[in-house]
C-alpha cells in the first residue's frame, strides 16, 4: 500500500488543513460546545442501551423464570398448573399489601411477597442480614412465622429484629433484614417496605379472601436451554390453551414492558435536553466561526486579490470549520462511549439496576449527525461572508456588503433536517413534535426579542449619562452581541425555569395533602360484610370528615369491538389502560369527580345487558364510541359490555376514580371488596399528622384485614422517584448551562476587537476603568433582563404544558424559583461579560493607538 501523500490532496483542502494546523486559535470553545453536546447525546443513548442489554441478560433472574403468568384475586387452576408443570419447573409467589402492627397498635403498610422458601429464588440469590438460609429465616418457631423485612420497616415502627408483629391474624417475627432480592424489578414500584414470608404464613394471616387484591404470580422455567423464540412460542401456546385465563404474561426478553417503555421515554427526554445543550452551544459555534472569519479577513482578501474565486475561499473556510467539527464530534463520541462504563456501577448501587455496559453504534451515529447538523446551522451564515464580501469590503471590514441569503437558506435546510432527525429518532412522536415546535418557537421568539431590543435601544432618546448612552449604543450597533446573548441566555434559562416549576408542581401535591384538599387515606380490601361497620368507625374517629366508599374489583380489557387487545394499535397515552389488571367498579349513579360528556346513565334499577361508562380520553384512544362493545376479564370470568356513556374524570382530585364503571347488575353477585376514602382538615400540620397516626393505629387494631394507605406517604414516594429523575434531568440541563456559558464567552470574545477600539478612544478622552466597567455592566444587564423575561414566559408555558397535559396534576407557579433563576442568570451574565472584557479594560491607550 502506498504511503499517504499530503500533497496529493486537492489544493483547497491542502491549504485549509495547513492553515488550520498552523493557526488553530479560536476553535477551543467551538470544539468544547460540540464535544459536550455530542458526548451527552451518545452517552445517554449508550447508557439506555446498556440498561436494555442488562435487562435482557438478567431477564431470567429478574423474572424468576423463562416466563411468568400473574392473576389477581385467584390462583392457577389445577389444569393450568398441570400444563405448566409438564413443560418445566413451576414456582409461585403471591404479592399483596397489608398492615404490620406492633402490640401497642402502631402500624405501617407493607408490601408482602409470599414465597416457597424451598424453591425461591429460582435464579440469583436473596441477600439477608444476618446471612441465614431463607427456609430457616421464614420457618415457623414457637408459634410465630419468621419474616425478612426491609430495614425501613424496622425504623418506621421503631423495632429491632426479634420483636413480634401482627400481620392480619398471624403473629410474625422479623428475623433478618432483606438487603436485596433478585426479582425486585419485576415486582414494580411499591409504596411500602417489603416483607418476605412463606406462603404458609400468608395463609395464616387470613388476608387472602374472595375479592381481596392479591396477585398470584406463576414462574415457569422451561426444560433445557431454550431460545427466546421458544419462550415466546410457549407463552403463545399457554394463551391458546387457556384463552379465558385473563392473566398477564411476561417473558424473559420483556421482563417489564412498562419499565422498558418508561426507560425509552426518559431516555428520549434526556436526549432532548442534551440536544438543547448542543443547540445552546450553537451560539458558541456561530461566534467562533465569526471570530475565525474576522481573523482570516486579510488572508481571504489576499486570496481573492490573487484570483481565488469566492467559492474557492468559502470552500477553504468551510473545510477548516468542518475539520474542527469532525475532531470535536469524534472526541465527543469517545467521551460518550465511556459514560455507560462510568455510570454502570453507580446505577447498580443506587437503583439496583442490571447495567451491561456496551457500545451503542446507533446512538453514536445519531450523536454525530446531530453534531454535524448543528455545526452547519450555526456556521454557514458567518462563513458566507468569506464568499460574498468583495476584496475591498474585506479590507474595510464592511459588514453590509454581504448577501447572505443563500447561506441562511442552507442553514435553514440543515435546521429542517435536524427537526426531521429528531422526529425520526423519537420513540414518542408527539413528544418529538412538541420539542421541534417548541424549539422553533423559542428561537423565533428570542431572535425577535433581540431584534426588538436593538430597535428600541436605537429609538430611545439619548440619555444624558454617557455610560448609559454607550451601553444602549453597544446593544444596537453593527456586530452587536445582543442576538447571541439573548439566544444563549434565553434557551438555557427557559430549560432551568421549566425544570424548577415542574419540580415545584410535584412538591405542591404534598402541600395539598397537608392542607386537606385531597383525601387523607385510602382504605383498601375492606370486606363488603364490614363496610357499614367500617364506615361508622371512620365517622366516629373523625367527626365531620368526608367519607366515600365504592365496590372495587380488578379486571382487564381483553377485546375492543371484538378484536383482541394484542392486535389493536393504541396511542401511547392510553396504553397503560391495557397493561395488566385495572380497578373496576359499578354504580347506580354518576360517580363523584366525574362529569358525563356523552350518552346517558342507566336507571338505578336497570336489569338488562351489561353496560359500561368509560373515561373519555381512554375511550377515544381505544377508538371506542357509544354503542361499541368491550370484553373484560374480571376474576377469571369474561363479560361483554356495551359503552353507554363517556365521562370526563378529574384525576387531580385524588378521589375514587375508575376508567370503567359498570351497571350494578353486571357484578352484583361477584365477590368484591370496598374501597374507602376519608378527607378532613386540621388547624395545623401537626394536628393533622396526629389525627392521621391515631386513625391508622385504631384502624389496624379494630380492622386488621383492611389496608390503610396514607395519601401523603404515597405522594412522598412518588416525589422521591420524581426527585431522582429530576436529578438526572438537572445533570443534563447542567450541560446546557456549560455550553451556554461557553457561548456567552465566545460572544464576548468575538466582540473584543470593536470594544478595544472604543475603550482606547474613551480612555484617551479620560474614561476610567470603573467608568467603562459600569457601561458594560449596564449593557449586559439590560440584554440579560430582556432574555430572562422571555425565558420566564417560555419556561412557564413549557412547564404548564408538561404538568397539566402529561403529568395530570395542578400547576403552581413558584415565584421564588422564577426570581432565583432570573437573579442567578443576570449575575452570571454581567459577571461573565465583565470578565470577558477585562482584557479590554486593562489595555493602555498608547500602544493600542500606535496599532490603529
Amino acid at each position: 500500500m502506498r504511503a499517504f501523500r499530503f500533497n496529493a490532496l486537492p489544493f483547497g483542502l491542502r491549504f485549509a488543513l495547513r492553515d488550520l494546523l498552523g493557526d488553530p486559535r479560536g476553535f477551543a470553545i467551538f470544539i468544547a460546545c460540540i464535544v459536550i453536546g455530542v458526548a451527552a447525546i451518545s452517552g445517554v443513548s449508550g447508557l439506555s442501551r446498556s440498561l436494555e442489554q442488562g435487562l435482557a441478560r438478567e431477564g431470567r433472574t429478574i423474572l424468576g423464570g423463562d416466563a411468568s403468568f400473574s392473576l389477581v384475586a385467584r390462583e392457577l387452576s389445577p389444569e393450568q398448573r398441570a400444563f405448566f408443570a409438564a413443560r418445566g419447573r413451576l414456582s409461585e409467589i403471591a404479592l399483596m399489601r397489608a398492615m404490620a402492627r406492633r402490640d401497642d397498635g402502631e402500624a405501617a403498610m407493607v408490601e408482602i411477597k409470599a414465597v416457597d422458601p424451598a424453591t425461591y429464588p429460582a435464579f440469583g440469590a436473596v441477600a439477608l442480614d444476618p446471612a441465614l438460609p431463607l427456609p430457616e429465616a421464614l420457618a415457623e418457631k414457637d408459634g410465630a412465622f419468621g419474616i425478612a423485612v426491609d430495614p425501613i420497616l424496622l425504623a418506621r415502627l421503631d423495632i429491632k429484629l426479634g420483636d413480634p408483629l401482627m400481620i392480619g391474624a398471624a403473629r410474625v417475627t422479623p428475623r433478618v433484614k432483606l438487603e436485596s432480592e433478585p426479582d425486585k424489578l419485576a415486582g414494580g414500584v411499591g409504596f411500602g417496605p417489603r416483607v418476605m414470608m412463606s406462603r404458609a404464613a400468608l395463609a395464616a394471616t387470613g388476608l387472602v379472601t374472595p375479592g381481596s387484591v392479591v396477585r398470584h404470580v406463576a414462574r415457569v422455567t422451561l426444560n433445557g436451554n431454550v431460545s427466546d423464540e421458544a419462550v415466546k412460542a410457549f407463552a403463545q401456546s399457554a394463551d391458546a390453551a387457556f384463552p379465558q385465563a385473563g392473566w398477564e404474561a411476561r417473558r424473559r426478553d420483556a421482563v417489564s414492558p412498562q419499565f422498558s417503555r418508561n426507560l425509552e421515554r426518559f431516555t428520549q427526554l434526556l436526549t432532548l435536553v442534551a440536544l438543547t445543550a448542543l443547540v445552546a452551544g450553537g451560539a458558541g459555534v456561530a461566534n467562533a466561526v465569526q471570530g475565525f472569519v474576522e481573523r482570516k479577513r486579510m488572508q481571504f482578501a489576499i486570496l481573492k486579490a490573487l484570483g481565488a474565486t469566492g467559492s474557492r475561499v468559502f470552500a477553504i473556510a468551510l473545510a477548516q470549520v468542518m475539520a474542527a467539527a469532525a475532531f470535536a464530534i469524534l472526541l465527543g463520541l469517545a467521551v460518550g462511549a465511556l459514560i455507560p462504563w462510568a455510570a454502570s456501577e453507580a446505577l447498580r448501587q443506587a437503583a439496583d439496576l442490571p447495567v451491561s455496559a456496551a457500545l451503542d453504534a446507533r446512538g453514536a451515529f445519531y450523536g454525530a449527525l446531530y453534531g454535524l447538523l448543528v455545526t452547519l446551522i450555526f456556521a454557514l451564515p458567518p462563513l458566507g461572508r468569506a464568499h460574498e464580501i468583495p476584496v475591498a469590503a474585506l479590507l474595510r471590514d464592511d459588514p453590509r456588503a454581504a448577501r447572505l441569503w443563500r447561506y441562511r437558506a442552507g442553514a435553514a435546510l440543515a435546521a429542517i433536517a435536524l427537526g426531521a432527525l429528531v422526529m425520526l429518532s423519537s420513540s414518542d412522536l408527539k413528544l418529538g413534535a412538541y420539542y421541534v415546535a417548541t424549539s422553533v418557537a423559542a428561537f423565533a421568539l428570542l431572535r425577535g426579542a433581540a431584534w426588538i431590543t436593538m430597535r428600541v435601544a436605537r429609538a430611545l432618546p439619548r440619555p444624558r449619562d454617557a455610560r448609559l448612552r454607550l451601553a444602549l449604543a453597544n446593544i444596537w450597533r453593527p456586530k452587536s452581541l445582543t442576538p447571541a446573548l439573548v439566544v444563549s441566555i434565553g434557551l438555557t434559562q427557559t430549560l432551568l425555569i421549566a425544570l424548577a416549576l415542574v419540580e415545584g408542581a410535584i412538591h405542591n401535591e404534598l402541600e395539598r395533602a397537608d392542607a386537606g384538599e385531597i383525601p387523607n387515606f385510602f382504605f383498601i380490601d375492606a370486606p363488603k360484610t364490614q363496610a357499614r361497620a367500617f364506615n361508622d368507625f371512620l365517622a366516629e374517629q373523625v367527626p365531620g370528615a368526608k367519607i366515600e366508599h365504592v365496590p372495587m374489583m380488578r379486571g382487564r380489557i381483553v377485546e375492543v369491538k371484538g378484536v383482541p387487545v394484542e392486535r389493536i394499535t393504541v396511542v401511547d397515552d392510553v396504553k397503560w389502560a391495557l397493561e395488566g389488571d385495572r380497578g373496576v367498579t359499578f354504580s347506580a349513579t354518576v360517580p363523584a369527580n366525574s362529569q358525563l360528556v356523552a350518552g346517558e346513565w342507566w336507571a338505578a334499577d336497570y336489569d338488562g345487558p351489561p353496560l359500561v361508562s368509560l373515561e373519555q380520553r381512554i375511550a377515544e384512544g381505544l377508538g371506542l364510541s357509544l354503542g361499541d362493545e368491550i370484553k373484560v376479564n374480571v376474576l377469571g370470568r369474561e363479560t361483554v359490555a356495551r359503552v353507554a356513556s363517556l365521562r370526563k374524570v378529574d384525576w387531580r382530585s385524588y378521589g375514587i376514580n375508575f376508567v370503567m364503571v359498570f351497571s350494578p347488575n353486571t357484578f352484583a353477585k361477584a365477590p368484591y371488596m370496598e374501597l374507602f376514602t376519608i378527607a378532613y382538615g386540621a388547624p395545623t400540620v401537626a394536628a393533622r399528622d396526629a389525627t392521621d397516626a391515631k386513625l391508622a393505629r385504631e384502624a389496624a387494631k379494630r380492622f386488621p384485614m383492611i389496608v390503610s394507605v396514607r395519601v401523603k406517604e404515597a405522594l412522598a414516594a412518588v416525589d422521591k422517584i420524581a426527585g431522582q429523575l429530576a436529578l438526572a434531568a438537572r445533570a443534563a440541563a447542567g450541560l446546557a448551562i456549560v455550553t451556554a456559558v461557553l457561548a456567552l464567552a465566545s460572544a464576548v470574545a468575538s466582540g473584543q476587537r470593536a470594544r478595544l477600539h472604543d475603550a482606547v478612544v474613551l480612555k484617551t478622552l479620560g474614561a476610567t476603568r470603573r467608568w467603562l466597567a459600569t457601561a458594560y455592566g449596564l449593557e449586559f444587564g439590560v440584554v440579560g433582563l430582556v432574555a430572562s423575561l422571555i425565558a420566564l414566559a417560555a419556561g412557564t408555558g413549557a412547564a404548564y404544558a408538561m404538568v397539566t397535559l402529561l403529568m395530570k396534576i395542578d400547576f403552581a407557579f413558584s415565584v421564588t424559583a422564577a426570581l432565583a433563576t432570573t437573579a442567578a442568570t443576570l449575575a452570571v451574565t454581567i459577571g461573565l461579560g465583565l470578565a470577558g472584557t477585562w482584557r479590554v479594560l486593562s489595555r493602555r491607550p498608547g500602544p493600542e493607538l500606535r496599532e490603529l
